[in-house]
């Protein structure tokens, strides 16, 4: 059986480097303002060190009930007592379920139908998808999906699905009408001098 989605609706990704303040402060203000499901994202970070900075997280969202991923390295996932991991392709999502166990939430990162179908296929137990706006943070990546783009995708997979990329308060329960399960965010928190209001502001844009 797969692993439930976090409740509500919302993932916050951490960037460290593009942030307006420390995560330190932000991790607990987001947890504070609602959010229940973060993703530690920061490709800089060499296993030990990225580790380390998830058992921090981990323990700050524990006493919130919350969820802390891992994007990118399943060695960081087990030593650090996550509740999974994000992978980039759906081929990694075997290995990622023999080393972490049934329990664990692992998802996959897509940006094509193709590539949404072969996570499906791979045993994932839900998938980003991206850009559904287009956005700095996702150069490279595109056309866009538009909520039209992404209402088709979510009728033809059976996995859950994430939104991901440019997406704001306004457009977030757009996101979620077109059939998305979640959405997610990062630089709009991680830039935001107030990041607990702004999640607060979502969730209030999308009914929680």
């Amino acid at each position: 059986m797969r692993p439930a989605l976090p409740a509500p609706p919302f993932l916050v990704i951490t960037d460290r480097l593009s942030a307006t303040k420390n995560l330190s402060y932000v991790i607990p203000d987001v947890l504070k303002a609602g959010c229940r499901w973060l993703m530690v994202r920061e490709k800089d970070l060499g296993t030990a060190a990225l580790g380390e900075l998830v058992k921090e997280v981990v323990d700050q969202a524990r006493p919130f009930g919350g969820c802390v991923m891992v994007n990118g390295d399943i060695d960081a996932a087990e030593s650090s007592g996550a509740a999974g991991v994000h992978l980039q392709l759906a081929a990694q999502v075997a290995s990622a379920r023999e080393r972490l166990g049934d329990n664990a939430l692992i998802g996959v990162s897509t940006h094509s139908p193709k590539e949404a179908h072969e996570a499906a296929g791979a045993g994932a137990d839900y998938i980003t998808i991206s850009p559904v706006f287009l956005t700095h943070s996702k150069p490279g990546y595109g056309p866009a999906l538009g909520i039209g783009g992404l209402a088709t995708l979510c009728q033809h997979i059976s996995l859950p699905v994430v939104a991901l990329a440019g997406i704001t308060p306004a457009s977030a329960a757009s996101c979620l009408g077109a059939g998305a399960a979640a959405v997610a965010v990062m630089g709009t928190i991680m830039r935001s001098a107030t990041p607990g209001a702004m999640v607060r502001e979502y969730l209030r844009c999308i009914g929680h």
